[in-house]
């Protein structure tokens, strides 16, 4: 138990910053937490030498705790504004585009040319050639809505 008395503030220095190197090489966001709150508990140990290793662990925990916390709430109050939110469901960004009909809707399914690809779609049925509109996505088929409806814009 003697050993219990050796740890000094550098040690809490070094582990700040193996702790901060692993969010480096793993990012998670909880070893940078982590690694803050052993700073902290190196720079508290600096300035007061004679804190017992038992209270410094609890330091260390409850500031990694806080932190971690404060930072997923943080997260989830400003979220991250992305310059292409549809990037990875590409068939949202077709939602509100219109299109014409390569294959007629019969019993409520057809397809329509999309840029490079074909896309099966979902409406009423309407003859090859129609302009539609698509509403929604329902994972690979757009839902569309016949120009007749919309005609007016």
């Amino acid at each position: 138990m003697e050993w219990l008395n050796l740890i000094e503030f550098w040690h809490w220095l070094i582990a700040a910053v193996v702790m901060i190197i692993l969010e480096m090489v793993i990012p998670a966001a909880y070893f940078l937490w982590m690694g803050i709150s052993a700073f902290i508990v190196g720079l508290l140990l600096f300035a007061i030498p004679a804190i017992p290793l038992l209270i410094q662990i609890i330091i260390f925990c409850t500031l990694s705790v806080v932190t971690l916390y404060l930072y997923k709430r943080h997260k989830k109050l400003n979220p991250t504004e992305k310059d292409e939110p549809n990037l990875n469901r590409r068939g949202e960004q077709y939602v509100g585009r219109i299109f014409t009909l390569e294959e007629p809707i019969v019993n409520g399914v057809g397809k329509v040319k999309v840029d490079d690809s074909t896309w099966k779609v979902m409406g009423v049925d309407m003859p090859a050639g129609t302009k539609v509109r698509v509403l929604s996505v329902d994972g690979t088929i757009l839902n569309v809505e016949g120009e007749t409806i919309f005609s007016g814009e």
